[in-house]
């Protein structure tokens, strides 16, 4: 999957979840921390936007566990597209070639 399809589905995923109902909004914001802390977890150290990228291209039936367990008892919680679109989308902000809401290019060797 290229990033910029990616980047699409996390920046839906985020509008969904801003547009959430008021009552919805502390399930799903619990959801979409714990997801994030799994993608800490699973990048580890500093991470590049290709390797977010790869790991949602992997797939994010995982995140359909977590949200399971975050909020057991709130099924409009579990909707993928937007809990996992929306924690890749916040996760984005801490890759190492990420800032001021765009993709920083590599230059050159020598430039």
């Amino acid at each position: 999957m290229a990033y910029e399809t990616a980047l699409l589905q996390w920046q839906d995923g985020e509008r969904r979840l801003r547009d959430a109902e008021p009552a919805e909004r502390p399930a799903l914001e619990r959801v979409v921390d714990r997801i994030a802390a799994e993608l800490r977890r699973r990048l580890g150290g500093p991470f590049t936007i290709d390797e977010l990228v790869e790991l949602y291209d992997s797939g994010t039936r995982w995140c359909l566990d977590l949200a399971y367990s975050a909020a057991p008892g709130a099924p409009w919680a579990w909707d993928e597209r937007t809990v996992a679109d929306a924690a890749f989308g916040r996760y984005l902000r801490e890759a190492t070639d990420y800032a001021g809401g765009r993709r920083i290019e590599a230059r050159p060797e020598g430039a």
